[in-house]
């Protein structure tokens, strides 16, 4: 039986929107452990990391006068020991399943994956997550744990940041519907695999979701999936800090996770952007579960 250990991170350090760090509690609240289980799965809890209140932090300490990147300290501690936590986890021979939290986290777990091995990365997502701290509109880290994992523009040689075992070829980005200027560029300039919401549209989940998850599989250890819950619709999903109308469907989205499981290649996983105190009825971390369920092998028959 495979053992899957939950680890939580519950940061908003990285959104522009306080209540995300809730999301590991929501999460567990609404089955999490449960649905592993009926997919056949032995769930263990390491509990959750440590993680201070951002408003008792400053957003700028440690941060260089040149960039435009908030709480860039406490992101970095609290990744490098998220990192830890995954590394160790897959040296037991479990699977790691991180629970933000805003994305941001993504880069403790792709740095954690990483270690030793070379990994491939499907990035189920409304957004790019490639802004770097001098191309960001915002300064909110959240969307930028892809070019930080890659050591992309500002983030290039930040060690607690990069995943030397991920490489732009083995990424695919699933769900694309907004992306920003400086991103847009990197998505045509580097090698990844891009499939926005009309791709989706026009060929299919089932197509998509089985081209990003051999692409990102191909001749490397395993493969991270990162799911943000603003991928799906707000109809779907509503307790999320970033909506994006005309995401995937509840349907699409269960589709696209059965296929992750059948490919034999998910090496650790992630949900991110939960925030119960905009959600309804704490659907959007049932939802959650349930995706996470599939994604570890849950059906109907």
């Amino acid at each position: 039986m495979t053992t899957v250990r939950i680890i939580g991170a519950p940061t908003d350090y990285g959104a522009n929107r306080r209540g995300v760090d809730m999301g590991p509690s929501a999460i567990r609240y609404a089955g999490l452990a449960d649905q592993l289980v009926s997919a056949g799965i032995d769930p263990v809890d390491a509990g959750d990391l440590a993680v201070p209140r951002a408003e008792e932090r400053d957003p700028d300490a440690d941060t260089p006068s040149e960039w435009n990147a908030k709480f860039l300290r406490e992101t970095a501690d609290v990744c490098g020991r998220l990192a830890e936590e995954v590394s160790d986890t897959l040296a037991d021979g479990s699977v790691p399943l991180a629970l933000g939290g805003d994305h941001s986290i993504a880069i403790g777990s792709l740095s954690g994956s990483a270690r030793g091995a070379e990994i491939g990365a499907v990035w189920f997502d409304a957004h790019a997550d490639l802004n770097t701290p001098t191309t960001t509109p915002s300064g909110n880290v959240h969307g930028m744990p892809l070019a930080a994992a890659l050591g992309i523009g500002a983030f290039a040689d930040t060690e607690w940041a990069n995943a030397p075992g991920l490489s732009p070829e083995n990424v695919a980005l699933v769900g694309l519907r907004s992306v920003d200027g400086a991103e847009a560029d990197l998505l045509r300039e580097r090698d990844f695999s891009v499939y926005t919401m009309s791709d989706i549209d026009e060929r299919g989940i089932t197509t998509v979701t089985e081209e990003a998850m051999a692409t990102a599989a191909a001749d490397v250890d395993g493969v991270h999936v990162s799911l943000d819950l603003d991928w799906l619709d707000p109809n779907e999903a509503p307790g999320v800090g970033t909506p994006v109308r005309g995401g995937v469907t509840y349907r699409e989205a269960h589709s696209a996770m059965e296929i992750v499981d059948e490919t034999g290649s998910l090496r650790s996983m992630e949900l991110v952007e939960v925030n119960p105190t905009l959600d309804q009825h704490n659907e959007t971390a049932e939802l959650a579960t349930e995706l996470a369920a599939s994604a570890f092998g849950k059906r109907v028959l």
